[in-house]
C-alpha cells in the first residue's frame, strides 16, 4: 500500500514552523506495514495544491493530507480535494453541533466562519476530532483515498490513534508491519563503515540497510517488512548479526541509546568514577553525562581548565609543558587526564584540549585540531583528531569522541 503524505500550508514552505506532523505520520504508518513512498509540501496556492493532490493520486494509493481545514480563507484543502474530485461540499449537521457545543463549553462567542469546517466533500466519512474543532474527513475514489486532518500536531496525533488507525484497518484490513532498528556507530567514517558492509548494501531486499550519517555518528538503519514483529524481528536479526560480525567494535548502541547513556552504563556495570579537565569543550563532555539520571554515581567532578592559569594550578599541568609543548598537544592533554585524575582521585581522568576556532590557529596548529587523552589503571592514551566545521560543530564532535575514546578504554581488554 503506496502512501504520499502532503503538507499544506505557506508557513512551512516559508520556514517558519518545522513540520512535525510528517515525521510522526511517517513513523505510525511504517509500523503499520503502509509504505510511505512520498512527502510533498505545498502552499496554500489553489492551484498549485490541486497540481500536488493530482500527482499525489495518481502514483499512491492513500494519500493523507495535513493542514487547512480550519475556518478561515486560507484554509483550502477541502475545497480545492472537493473541486478537483467533483464532490461538492455539503453541511455535515453532526459536525456544526460539535463545533457550536466546542465555542457554548468555553463561553465563547462563534463567529460564522467556524461552520466552515463543517462543510464536508459529499459522500465522504468523517473523522472525529476530540481536540479542535475541524473534523478531518476520508474520501474515497474507487481503489484510492485522501485522508485530509488539521494542522496542529497534537490534533493530528490523536485523531491519527482514535480516528484514523481504525478506519484504515476498516479500508484496507491488516498491512504487515515494517519495523526498523538502528545500530548506531562511532570511530569510523562513512566512507570506510561502508567499505566494510558494501556487499551487504548492494545485496539488500528485505531487510533493507541504510547509512545515516549524524552529528559524530554513524547510525546503519535495518527496515524489514513482515507479517509480524517476531518475523520482521528475525529477518534483522539475522543481518545484523553479520554486520555485528564485521564491524561490531564501532557499534555502541541502538535505537535511542546515546554514547553519554552508554558510557554511564559501562562506569556503573564496572564500578568505575570518572573526572574531567576541559578545555576546547568548555563543559560540553560533562553536561552531556549530567543530562543522565544517576550520573552522579560515578561523574566525581569536572574542571573547565580554559586558561593556562587553571590548567596548570587547578589540574596539575606542569608550567614547563605549557611553555615547551604549548597549551594545544599531547603533552598537555595528558597531564590535564592524570591531573585532574589525582585531584578528584577517580578512577578514570580525561583531559581534553584543542582548537575550536575560529581564531586562535597557527599554521602548525591548525583549526580543529584536539587532543583527547583517557588515564586510568589501563594506562594514558591520547589522540590526536583533527575537525572540520564551525566552532560548535568541533565542539560537539570533539565532546562525542571524547565519549567514545571513554567506551573503548572502559571495554578494552
Amino acid at each position: 500500500m503506496i502512501v504520499e503524505l502532503v503538507s499544506t500550508g505557506t508557513e512551512l514552505l516559508l520556514g517558519q514552523i518545522l513540520n512535525s506532523n510528517a515525521a510522526y505520520l511517517a513513523k505510525h504508518l511504517n509500523e503499520l506495514g503502509f509504505d510511505v513512498l512520498f512527502q510533498s509540501t505545498v502552499g496554500d496556492n489553489r492551484v498549485r495544491m490541486a497540481q500536488v493532490f493530482e500527482t499525489a493520486l495518481q502514483r499512491a494509493d492513500l494519500v493523507i493530507t495535513t493542514g487547512g481545514l480550519g475556518p478561515t480563507q486560507g484554509d483550502i484543502t477541502k475545497e480545492v480535494a472537493a473541486g478537483l474530485l467533483g464532490r461538492p461540499l455539503v453541511l455535515h449537521k453532526p459536525s456544526e453541533k460539535r463545533i457550536n457545543e466546542f465555542f457554548v463549553s468555553r463561553n465563547l462567542m462563534m463567529t460564522e466562519n467556524n461552520l466552515r469546517q463543517a462543510m464536508i466533500p459529499e459522500g465522504a466519512v468523517v473523522l472525529d476530532n476530540m481536540c479542535g474543532t475541524a473534523p478531518g474527513v476520508a474520501i474515497e475514489i474507487d481503489d484510492k483515498t485522501i485522508i485530509h486532518l488539521p494542522g496542529p500536531p497534537f490534533e493530528v496525533e490523536a485523531m491519527f490513534e482514535a480516528s484514523v488507525v481504525p478506519y484504515l484497518n476498516n479500508r484496507f484490513g491488516g498491512q504487515g508491519v515494517i519495523k526498523s532498528k538502528v545500530l548506531r556507530t562511532s570511530g569510523i567514517g562513512e566512507s570506510t563503515l561502508e567499505d566494510e558492509i558494501i556487499d551487504l548494501i548492494k545485496g539488500q531486499s528485505n531487510p533493507t540497510l541504510a547509512l545515516l550519517a549524524r552529528s559524530g555518528e554513524i547510525h546503519i538503519r535495518l527496515t524489514a517488512k513482515a507479517d509480524s514483529n517476531q518475523a520482521a524481528e528475525a529477518l534483522i536479526g539475522t543481518l545484523e548479526q553479520e554486520i555485528r560480525r564485521r564491524v561490531g567494535r564501532y557499534i555502541f548502541g541502538t535505537d535511542a541509546q546515546s554514547l553519554e547513556l552508554v558510557v554511564g552504563q559501562l562506569l556503573q556495570e564496572n564500578k568505575l568514577t570518572l573526572a574531567l579537565a576541559e578545555s576546547c569543550t568548555g563543559g560540553l563532555v560533562s553536561s552531556k553525562i549530567t543530562d543522565i539520571p544517576g550520573s552522579s554515581n560515578y561523574l566525581l567532578g569536572s574542571v573547565v581548565s580554559y586558561s593556562n592559569e587553571i590548567k596548570s594550578g587547578v589540574v596539575g599541568v606542569s608550567a614547563g609543558s605549557l611553555d615547551s609543548y604549548g597549551a594545544v598537544s599531547p603533552q598537555v592533554a595528558e597531564e590535564m587526564a592524570a591531573g585532574v585524575r589525582s585531584r578528584c582521585k577517580s578512577d578514570i581522568g580525561i583531559g581534553i584540549t584543542g582548537i575550536a576556532g575560529p581564531g586562535g590557529a597557527t599554521p602548525d596548529k591548525p583549526v580543529g585540531l584536539v587532543y583527547i587523552a583517557v588515564s586510568g589503571n589501563k594506562g594514558i592514551e591520547c589522540h590526536e583528531h583533527r575537525f572540520n566545521g564551525p566552532r560548535s560543530a568541533i565542539k560537539m564532535r570533539t565532546a562525542n569522541t571524547a565519549l567514545d575514546h571513554l567506551r573503548q578504554y572502559i571495554i578494552k581488554s
